[in-house]
């Protein structure tokens, strides 16, 4: 168990958040982002996922980081507990190319090189 009831999976350059384990995605979605700390923009994509989908019921997020050389591979989404609405994956695409979330991530997570 990681940060305040998080489970924090590190696998060499991949990283993965969630509540539950096994980390499931019910729903996901992916994107690319620069290369950054994998802890610290984890933490703020399921921040703002779970501030945009809390009223979503059984919603609990997952986020997977994949460390490239200049890239940071994203897999957002989560577990959900029911049916999953068929509005929920563009909702996470929203977060996730969002410009002013991104830059604010990034901003967050910048690694020190």
């Amino acid at each position: 168990m990681g940060v305040k009831g998080w489970h924090i999976l590190k696998d060499g350059d991949r990283l993965i958040l969630s509540r539950h384990i096994p980390a499931r995605f019910d729903v996901e979605v992916c994107t690319v982002l620069p290369r950054a700390n994998l802890l610290r923009l984890a933490h703020q994509i399921r921040q703002d996922m779970w501030r945009a989908l809390q009223r979503v019921r059984g919603f609990s997020p997952v986020v997977e980081v994949r460390a490239f050389e200049e890239e940071a591979h994203v897999r957002a989404g989560g577990r959900v507990f029911g049916a999953v609405s068929p509005a929920t994956a563009p909702q996470i695409a929203d977060i996730l190319e969002d410009t002013a979330n991104r830059t604010r991530w990034l901003r967050f997570a910048r690694e020190e090189r």
